[in-house]
């Protein structure tokens, strides 16, 4: 491995920044999680994306009432939420609604206002069981924040899988492209969002657009990129692409989240479920999610 490594390794990586997670917490009653960003104050470096919470894996005993988080709204960005292990029910107030499962995916796009309700679902918490998952906050541009709410459910099976070369493992290529393979999600902004399994003593070279900003979040196992930055489990680094390939080389079997996306340069205001540009559109958003424009649940 040490002799793949150049005089390139600095000009590629040396901006890598690796981060744990800046703080826990339980988001309702049903997901434990480990927030990423923004505790540790990463908008910037990871426009456009404005939130990461890992999930679990967490174990839930068996219950008669579905834990999770109830009606909530959220207007001005979409949620990517991608299970590993359990099972997640969702109802919306645009009436969507859906179970997802390990490997699937929900790409909900609140933008104009959007409420809506996050179980485990009702036979498995009859069942009890892990649940592991990641929620991901993608903010939207100026011109698409107040578009009309949208939702795509993405199972397993509509995800394109990329083999590594060498048995190194294989990439789910949830948005972007991979070679041939492209992803299913549609998206405002371009971005590249992979699901990768490297297996240990193997390598991938990741080939990210130049300018873009990368993230990569180990679900578990342990990885580095180029050999120098050893990511653990629940660890993030965080760079700026220059259009070169990097290397990332498992150290034991992992699971990596890939997130990389070109940044919106517009002002960012945030408080609590809403992502917008200025104050004065997060006080209408509050008024407007409180005058029922958001709609609710029955």
């Amino acid at each position: 491995m040490r002799d793949t490594m150049s005089a390139t390794y600095v000009k590629k990586t040396d901006q890598v920044k690796v981060y744990q997670p800046g703080s826990q917490h339980v988001v309702g009653d049903g997901f434990h999680v480990r927030n990423l960003f923004p505790s540790n104050d990463l908008d910037r470096e990871l426009s456009p994306f404005v939130m990461l919470d890992y999930a679990g894996p967490t174990f839930y005993p068996a219950t008669d009432t579905p834990r999770g988080v109830g009606e909530h709204p959220h207007r001005g960005f979409e949620t990517v939420t991608i299970v590993y292990q359990g099972l997640v029910a969702h109802r919306d107030s645009a009436g969507n609604s859906g179970v997802i499962g390990p490997g699937d995916v929900q790409w909900m796009t609140a933008a104009s206002g959007i409420v809506h309700e996050e179980l485990h679902e009702k036979e498995w918490a009859k069942r009890g069981g892990t649940l592991q998952a990641i929620q991901l906050w993608v903010n939207l541009p100026k011109s698409s924040k107040m578009s009309p709410p949208g939702y795509q459910t993405i199972v397993n099976d509509q995800i394109p899988v990329v083999q590594l070369d060498g048995g190194a493992g294989s990439l789910r290529v949830i948005a972007g492209s991979v070679g041939g393979a492209k992803g299913p999600a549609k998206t405002f902004t371009p971005i590249e969002l992979y699901d990768v399994r490297l297996r240990a003593g193997h390598s991938m070279p990741l080939q990210i657009p130049n300018g873009y900003n990368v993230g990569l979040l180990i679900l578990s196992g342990q990885a580095s990129v180029e050999g120098a930055h050893r990511l653990s489990e629940a660890d993030l680094a965080v760079f700026a692409s220059t259009g070169e390939s990097v290397t990332i080389i498992a150290e034991e079997d992992a699971t990596i989240l890939v997130m990389a996306g070109e940044a919106i340069d517009e002002p960012v205001a945030r408080y609590g479920p809403f992502v917008m540009n200025t104050k004065a559109e997060l006080i209408q958003a509050m008024n407007d999610y409180q005058a029922g424009k958001m709609g609710h649940l029955s």
